[in-house]
């Protein structure tokens, strides 16, 4: 009895030990699964207009972010967030620039710049303008097949996780469907989206000569190092040769960044070299916020690098409901933090589409639509300036030419040139999950 006893005590001890390793070993991480908790959940309820419970059992209800614990404050425009009373984060809304995570030493109540908006109304049909577009038979459209094709992106939707769908052929909407809880006036963070409208902004000062995309980063700690050789391109092309954790399941870097940085244009400025420029490619959302530091340097002060985002591109093109967020300092989170709704994202595939060419309005040089499209050395042909590429056949029964602007959990904007579509999916979950191939492949053969 005393033995059994003794051994019964021993493994107490060693559980009791292991549980105490483990814990020890999770608490940091619990700092960025409560930053993501009140930063998600500050920026539904305070951009999106979406309810607390509507976010709780949506939004953050996976594995561990449900573990946490989220207060609103409605009134003052803030969310807090802890684990079991652990880790107490705090996401703050301010009007025009979004949410943002602080810490301790920001100070919320301090006046902040914000970006000087144009949303002036247009009479003109859409895409450009306020109005209902205009009617239009396409007789090559097999309608029974696009709805089949549109259902196709909603069946088992508890599974799929789609929330919106639209098609559009030559400039027109052919198709649009929404998920119940969500319209047309819906809010869809676009996550990684927003890389690929960080990227348009080079593009638009390259068209305007006010930049050279082969000219250095120009990155004042790399001076007198190997990392002073690399250039815009090679930024955009996430061809540096930058150290950089793109995992997103731990204490990688792109974790610490974007839930723990100050500012985040600065965490891949730190980073060393794993090998020199054009040798590997490596995908970086530390690259698109250092990117969005140097864009930052092109103007004299910090207001006309904020209005630049929406005088060139947004509110030009009537994409009033996008918004970009910012991070403690005052930058773009070029990587991640855009929201817009599926139309105004879908604008946005439409300008590619027509080599941007919006109206009339050349937004930047048509050369630039082919940049984006060459795929990076060493990306096997599935990635180019800051978009993704079919160049490869990740999707083998989707045409080849076709180019897409990504998002974390499936949010996708598809061009596909040769057969004129845009096609948009917002959703909750990626291609561990919803069959993209299928699914484009399906809306393509509707038109054929």
């Amino acid at each position: 009895m005393k033995r059994i006893k003794k051994i019964f005590g021993i493994s107490l001890l060693v559980l009791g030990v292991l549980i105490s390793i483990g814990a020890a070993l999770n608490y940091p991480k619990l700092t960025i699964l409560t930053g993501y908790s009140a930063k998600n959940m500050c920026s539904s309820i305070f951009i999106a207009d979406r309810s607390y419970e509507f976010t709780d059992a949506h939004d953050n209800n996976f594995s561990p972010v449900n573990l946490a614990d989220d207060e609103v404050n409605v009134e003052n425009k803030f969310v807090t967030t802890s684990v079991f009373g652990l880790k107490e984060r705090k996401a703050i809304y301010r009007e025009g620039v979004g949410s943002v995570l602080v810490n301790d030493d920001f100070d919320t109540t301090a006046p902040y710049p914000k970006p000087v908006r144009n949303r002036v109304k247009r009479n003109l049909p859409f895409p450009y303008g306020d109005l209902p577009q205009k009617d239009t038979v396409f007789a090559e459209i097999n309608q029974t097949s696009l709805q089949k094709a549109v259902a196709f992106g909603f069946e088992n939707i508890e599974i799929a996780k789609t929330r919106s769908v639209m098609v559009l052929y030559k400039n027109q909407i052919i198709a649009e469907r929404y998920a119940n809880g969500y319209t047309a006036s819906s809010r869809f963070l676009g996550w990684s989206m927003t890389k690929s409208v960080l990227a348009t902004l080079f593009g638009i000062q390259e068209f305007e000569k006010k930049i050279d995309l082969d000219q250095k980063a120009g990155i004042e700690e790399w001076a007198n190092d190997d990392r002073s050789n690399i250039t815009i391109d090679h930024l955009l092309h996430m061809n540096s040769g930058l150290e950089w954790d793109e995992d997103y399941g731990g204490l990688s870097d792109v974790n610490q960044m974007l839930f723990e940085a100050v500012d985040m244009t600065q965490t891949q400025v730190k980073k060393e070299t794993v090998a020199g420029p054009n040798e590997i490619w490596n995908y970086s959302s530390g690259t698109t916020n250092l990117l969005s530091g140097v864009l930052r340097k092109q103007f004299k002060t910090h207001q006309e690098y904020l209005d630049f985002p929406y005088k060139v591109l947004i509110d030009r093109m009537g994409m009033h409901s996008m918004l970009l967020e910012m991070d403690m300092s005052g930058n773009y989170v070029g990587s991640s933090y855009c929201w817009a709704t599926t139309r105004d994202w879908a604008k946005f595939g439409l300008l590619y589409l027509n080599e941007g060419n919006w109206n009339g309005d050349q937004i930047f040089d048509s050369k630039w639509t082919n940049y984006v499209r060459t795929p990076a050395p060493n990306s096997e042909g599935k990635y180019g300036g800051h978009f993704w590429l079919n160049a490869g056949g990740f999707y083998p029964d989707a045409p080849r030419d076709m180019f897409s602007v990504n998002g974390f959990q499936g949010q996708r904007v598809f061009i596909i040139p040769s057969k004129e579509l845009v096609i948009v999916r917002f959703g909750l979950i990626g291609d561990a999950g919803f069959d993209f191939n299928t699914f484009v492949k399906e809306i393509v053969n509707a038109i054929e």
